[in-house]
């Protein structure tokens, strides 16, 4: 935590601002490892603060080593305390505080300035440390194992909202603390939406089953997404899905330290082009995946993003065919030092159940 800490403590130094305040829940626990749900962090040049209310005062005390702890009540305010610090510049997370927020800070302290930080934390969180990257592969281990056994629960006539709970619940019996995100289970013609949120849809043989799932474990994300068929696939079942899979294992091949992102995203992206199916791959390649199973850096087309040793992104390109169905391969993966790291270690070829 001293070493989050020194960095932001830099990073006000350079933008000469007297203090920052950090309360985004994945930014406050990345600063200064608080678990609960109310808090926030103040740091100015030589001083550490915690500030929360009664509920989370002795948890704090034994979370929060690096940071001396306040408790805020009615009397005494996260507005007082601030006011007593008698700062004359205060950067705030601009991209998550609501204008109702901003106005009312503006308001109540005397004289500080509120400055954004221009993503400071989010650019601080986009390198994993060893700790970090070891709670995400954890979490990619228990969507695996979920994985293989979903694959022996699935049959003609359940639901996919019944294996979205099934696949929820192997995870959190196998220590997972929540889902990542809302568990996409898709089959049949619905597999085409790429979002498609598990519905009371009854699964059927022949059906393609793209399932997007992931969870947290210590805080950290995972996310994977297999694509499987009940029964027998049909020949464009197979051409669609080899497609993806080329895009996407070449993709990955494409995965190293210094690489542009919008480099990778074309690779794929070109694979899937050229065999005819480009309009039927609407989103970017990845994401990064954290604290937040979404993040910097992207995998897209736009991206300004270039790949360094410690991001861990997802590689998840997809055809998404109206009316017939869809096709997502994604990974979990590492940038090393010299290369790539698969996280994820499901088996790839198509599955027929």
């Amino acid at each position: 935590m001293y070493r989050r800490i020194s960095k932001f403590k830099e990073i006000l130094k350079e933008k000469k601002l007297d203090g920052g305040i950090i309360y985004k829940p994945e930014n406050r626990r990345y600063m200064s490892g608080f678990t609960g749900s109310s808090g926030y962090v103040l740091i100015t040049a030589d001083k550490t603060f915690f500030i929360t209310d009664f509920r989370y005062i002795e948890q704090s005390k034994s979370e929060c080593k690096e940071y001396e702890i306040i408790e805020h009540n009615d009397k005494h305010t996260i507005y007082s305390i601030l006011n007593d610090l008698n700062l004359n510049s205060l950067g705030f997370e601009e991209d998550f505080v609501t204008y109702n927020q901003y106005k009312e800070f503006k308001e109540k302290l005397n004289k500080t300035k509120l400055i954004p930080l221009d993503g400071a934390i989010s650019s601080l969180r986009i390198i994993k440390y060893e700790d970090e990257v070891a709670s995400i592969e954890k979490a990619a281990s228990i969507a695996d194992d979920a994985f293989k056994h979903i694959c022996g629960y699935i049959k003609p006539g359940i639901t996919e909202k019944e294996v979205a709970i099934e696949l929820e619940f192997y995870m959190k019996r196998k220590g997972a603390s929540a889902t990542s995100f809302d568990t996409i289970v898709a089959s049949g013609v619905r597999s085409s939406l790429p979002h498609g949120i598990a519905s009371d849809k009854v699964i059927q043989n022949g059906d393609f089953i793209t399932m997007d799932f992931g969870c947290i474990y210590n805080g950290y994300c995972s996310d994977m997404t297999r694509t499987v068929v009940l029964g027998k696939a049909s020949d464009k079942q197979k051409e669609i899905y080899n497609i993806v899979l080329e895009a996407q294992t070449k993709a990955l091949e494409a995965i190293k330290p210094e690489r542009d992102c919008v480099e990778i995203d074309k690779v794929a992206r070109d694979i899937i082009k050229s065999k005819g199916f480009g309009e039927y791959f609407g989103h970017g390649l990845g994401h990064g995946v954290g604290l937040e199973v979404h993040e910097n850096p992207r995998l897209s087309p736009t991206s300004k993003d270039l790949l360094k040793p410690g991001m861990v992104v997802t590689d998840e390109p997809g055809i998404y065919i109206p009316d017939f169905g869809g096709v997502r391969i994604e990974d979990l993966v590492l940038v090393t030092q010299t290369n790539h790291k698969v996280l994820s270690k499901s088996p790839k070829e198509l599955i027929e159940l």
